[in-house]
């Protein structure tokens, strides 16, 4: 379509964005899984955006430096600049991020190698299943 100005939205998997969704009422919660993307293979432990904050916060400030502590506020203001820019009202939608803990990430280029955490596009996953490698 073009000229109308549409925007053509990919699809996303309405239960895997479901299932982030009911973690978020039991924000300590996570799952296994494994996640199939472009450029291969991702499975970890399936948290919220939140738990994903936190757990990028403590990851950064581990690394140390000077600017450490800057980084791990980083996600946090993110979020609170793009509520302010929407006047403080967020709209409710469904994720369009997933968030993992302990990813590990197989690629045919680069084999396999693990984040403390990972946040993918839930636009770019192509199947998934509810269990990791062992």
């Amino acid at each position: 379509m073009t000229g109308t100005g549409a925007t053509v939205e990919p699809l996303l998997d309405i239960q895997l964005q479901l299932l982030i969704r009911l973690l978020e009422a039991e924000p300590r919660s996570s799952l296994p899984i494994t996640l199939t993307m472009p450029g291969g293979v991702v499975c970890g432990d399936l948290i919220t955006q939140e738990a994903w904050k936190a757990e990028w916060a403590h990851s950064v400030r581990r690394l140390g430096g000077k600017g450490a502590q800057l980084l791990a506020g980083f996600p946090e203001s993110v979020d609170q600049s793009l509520e302010e820019a929407s006047g403080g009202q967020m709209p409710e939608q469904l994720p369009r991020w997933v968030h993992l803990r302990d990813a590990t990430l197989s690629t045919a280029v680069k084999g396999a190698f693990t984040v403390p955490v990972w946040r993918g596009r839930l636009a770019d996953v192509s199947g998934w299943s509810l269990a990791k490698p062992e």
